[in-house]
């Protein structure tokens, strides 16, 4: 199993983040954002390989991974792009370079088009940005999330595993689906794993309002997807690309929702050839 552990913390708005940074501090920055259920672990290869020519920022945002989970946290995605915005002004950060994965897609597009947060390119890979997304699981689930709520620990730990599973299309290793399920275990897990599925489910609103603003959007954006994205399927990123003036759209084969798991290196080549030299 690889280590992956965030080593700093930071007091945000909705609770402790934890975090860290990869490669020479002194290089050109690029941060890292996870999406819904998963956190900063998807990034782990993509992030050692960004590493070798960036200072490479990732975190677990609140509810998620090792980040603080509580019953009052606000886990809306205009409430996470508010502590986005206040990760960057901690890191001292002005105009990094962004990748985002899955709702990450989302905070990153609202930072930016509904709170004016700078950036110098964009990279969006299977991102939450229109309507409709998620599984079939994903709204039977949002429907009757109380009833959920109940089942026993080993039927949820059940569920949760065959669900995340479908994330990927050539199949998740052992260690990996355990290390993306193991903060959703136990009971406050399997609280917050409800808690912010129910969550996702009402920002469709969100998604409506910041829209209207991607063909305004003024810097180089890059849209990856995985072909076999069940979750979001690759004609969302198509349409994506096309609203935003002069984006490109790259298409991974074999490749599901979990694009940073089933293809790491053809992710950061793709990544690294479209940042260029900083």
């Amino acid at each position: 199993m690889v280590e992956w552990t965030l080593r700093h913390g930071f007091a945000g708005t909705l609770g402790e983040v934890r975090w860290d940074r990869l490669g020479d501090p002194d290089a050109a920055p690029l941060v890292l954002l996870h999406g819904t259920p998963f956190s900063s672990f998807i990034w782990r290869d993509v992030a050692r390989a960004l590493a070798v020519r960036r200072s490479v920022y990732v975190f677990d945002m609140p509810g998620y991974g090792s980040s603080s989970m509580s019953g009052d946290q606000d886990l809306s995605l205009d409430a996470l792009a508010g502590v986005f915005a206040e990760l960057l002004a901690h890191w001292g950060l002005d105009r990094p370079d962004v990748v985002a994965h899955d709702s990450g897609g989302a905070i990153a597009l609202g930072a930016h088009v509904d709170r004016g947060v700078p950036y110098r390119r964009l990279a969006l890979v299977d991102a939450v940005s229109l309507p409709p997304w998620g599984s079939e699981f994903f709204t039977v689930v949002g429907e009757n999330a109380d009833v959920f709520r109940q089942l026993p620990g080993p039927l949820h730990r059940a569920l949760l595993r065959e669900y995340v599973t479908t994330a990927s299309s050539p199949g998740l290793h052992p260690y990996v689906l355990d290390a993306l399920t193991a903060p959703w275990l136990g009971p406050e897990g399997q609280a917050a794993f409800y808690r912010q599925l129910v969550q996702r489910r009402a920002d469709e609103s969100y998604i409506d309002r910041i829209r209207d603003g991607y063909a305004a959007i003024d810097l180089p954006v890059l849209v990856c997807w995985g072909a076999d994205d069940d979750w979001v399927p690759a004609e969302r990123g198509r349409e994506l690309a096309a609203l935003i003036p002069g984006a490109d759209l790259h298409v991974v084969p074999v490749a599901g929702h979990l694009l940073p798991e089933d293809r790491p290196a053809e992710l950061a080549a793709a990544v690294l050839g479209f940042l260029g030299d900083a």
